[in-house]
């Protein structure tokens, strides 16, 4: 049975004209919904999992800032009193990574004791320390490394080296200077 449904076409334009449409039943229309929802939607899928990996290895770095006494004089200022000034060492290390630094005897050294030459013969003796009192040496091995605690984050940590000159050395005019090695184990 065909049925049609007829609209004027003043209904749809403004003028009169009778079209005809055929008429879609309702049970026609949802099959043909179910049919179209179904081929745009996929029948099945798979799924698998995908490692992701990555390793992190302890790492440093290390910069230093100068340890610069200024001027020295023997015969008054420094006749009886040290000359003290301090320098930095800067370090940075992945987070929680133990370490230590060293600072070496420098260029000039004789035995264990460190010393500025003037680019002749003549040596300014000097010392570094870890603490601001200067009762802890230093060094580059043992005790006489500066062991500071595991890094909190991967942020620079400025470690201050404390330097002195000792009172009532004989020594002539002229610039005095040194190279000392800084070090960081991790």
């Amino acid at each position: 049975m065909r049925s049609n449904v007829i609209f004027s076409r003043k209904q749809l334009s403004g003028e009169r004209q009778n079209i005809s449409w055929p008429r879609v039943g309702v049970a026609t229309t949802l099959i043909l919904l179910v049919a179209l929802s179904s081929r745009s939607h996929a029948s099945g899928s798979a799924s698998a999992n995908l490692s992701v990996s990555a390793s992190v290895a302890n790492n440093c770095t290390i910069s230093t800032s100068p340890l610069a006494f200024g001027a020295y004089d023997p015969v008054v200022t420094n006749a009886s009193t040290n000359l003290d000034a301090t320098g930095t060492v800067t370090v940075a290390c992945t987070k929680g990574a133990t370490a230590t630094i060293g600072l070496g005897l420098g260029s000039n050294a004789s035995g264990n004791t460190r010393r500025m030459s003037d680019g002749s013969s003549n040596f300014l003796s000097y010392e570094v320390y870890q603490d601001s009192s200067r009762s802890t040496i230093w060094g580059n091995s043992g005790a006489g490394l500066l062991s500071p605690s595991a890094a909190p984050s991967k942020s620079t940590r400025d470690f201050t080296v404390y330097g002195r000159i000792p009172s009532n050395q004989d020594v002539p005019a002229g610039s005095y200077g040194d190279t000392v090695t800084a070090t960081v184990n991790f």
